[in-house]
């Protein structure tokens, strides 16, 4: 795979992931829960490692955008954050 290819797959990823985030916003769950899928599938076609940002507005579990206080409940914990979805998936990660 050249670099172009990985630039393109790239610039379609966060173009899809800001689809995602404005279908979420307007309520259109299931569009979003689309795009998220296409995301994923168009980052593992060319082995690219999904952004930050991504990993931690969607659900692994059932594909959702994720807005706290919406569809996601955010809370603070010894060192980490715990985000629960409304299918009842938790995710993790650390903070200072």
């Amino acid at each position: 795979m050249t670099g172009r290819e990985t630039d393109i797959a790239r610039e379609r990823v966060e173009r899809l992931e800001g689809l995602a985030r404005e279908a979420a916003a307007d309520g259109a769950d299931d569009r979003a829960r689309e795009y998220v899928r296409r995301a994923r599938r168009v980052a593992e076609r060319n082995r690219l490692r999904l952004p930050r940002s991504f990993e931690r507005f969607t659900c692994d579990a059932c594909d959702a955008y994720l807005r706290p206080g919406r569809n996601a409940r955010v809370r603070t914990r010894d060192g980490h954050v715990v985000i629960t979805c409304d299918c009842g998936a938790q995710s993790r990660y650390p903070y200072e």
